[in-house]
């Protein structure tokens, strides 16, 4: 029989294990030995501070990078198949959601390999839930242009959905986010309502849905300081 792959969401603030992973996900966690992650030096570190009894140069932690290579899918996959558990380890947040895992989860299903998702934080649930947006028809769409011009043209054509009434939600690198709100309040219509919803889980945590009028005017205010932190945007016109 073959083992099962495990999609374990890890923490998106420091810290904060012990508080946003429930009992039973952290039991799982703590009997697994074999764990493919983004980024091998983060998981280490998440999977301490959720109280791994294991010692940490004892556990397999596969680095899958930031594009796993399909070629190699099948060996990571390899122990599962004989009869091993594993989980995939998200940066932050949730497996295959934005993430690299996806992939694997594709290649696990097409092999007959059991996938469960373990419960933990979501940072788009998270900030559309305490949006006031339309939480009934939603669209998630990843990372907008990087170029100016591409990226004005995405955010009208995001605005534009919107008005049916879908929320449109995106995330950002987080050294790009100021310049992200500059588009944003430079592109879109007054009424046009616009959530940021920064360091999710954190003391730090902000959520904040105005007009990007109202956003406008606080540019010389109470605008918060968006530079290198985790941010979710929103946006419904």
């Amino acid at each position: 029989m073959s083992g099962r792959l495990y999609l374990l969401p890890s923490p998106l603030a420091d810290d904060t294990a012990a508080a946003v992973l429930p009992p039973a996900t952290l039991a799982i966690t703590h009997r697994l030995q074999y764990f493919l992650a983004e980024s091998a030096k983060t998981a280490r570190a998440f999977l301490k501070s959720a109280g791994h009894p294991a010692p940490m140069q004892a556990l397999r932690i596969v680095e899958i990078g930031h594009r796993p290579a399909r070629e190699a899918i099948d060996g990571w996959l390899a122990p599962l198949r004989a009869g091993e558990d594993a989980a995939i380890v998200s940066e932050a947040g949730c497996p295959g959601v934005a993430d690299p895992g996806a992939d694997i989860v594709a290649r696990a299903h097409a092999l007959g390999i059991v996938v469960q998702p373990l419960v933990g934080p979501s940072s788009l649930l998270l900030a559309l839930m305490a949006s006031g947006l339309n939480g009934q028809a939603f669209r998630f769409v990843g990372y907008l242009p990087q170029d100016p011009a591409a990226l004005g043209a995405r955010l009208r054509e995001l605005e534009r959905a919107s008005r049916s009434g879908e929320t449109q939600l995106w995330i950002e690198t987080p050294y790009r986010n100021e310049r992200v709100l500059d588009a944003v309040l430079a592109t879109c219509a007054p009424d046009t309502r616009l959530t940021i919803a920064t360091d999710l889980t954190a003391a730090t945590e902000l959520i904040r849905t105005q007009r990007v009028a109202d956003w406008t005017r606080t540019v010389g205010g109470d605008r918060p300081a968006l530079h290198r932190r985790p941010t979710v945007f929103g946006l419904l016109a």
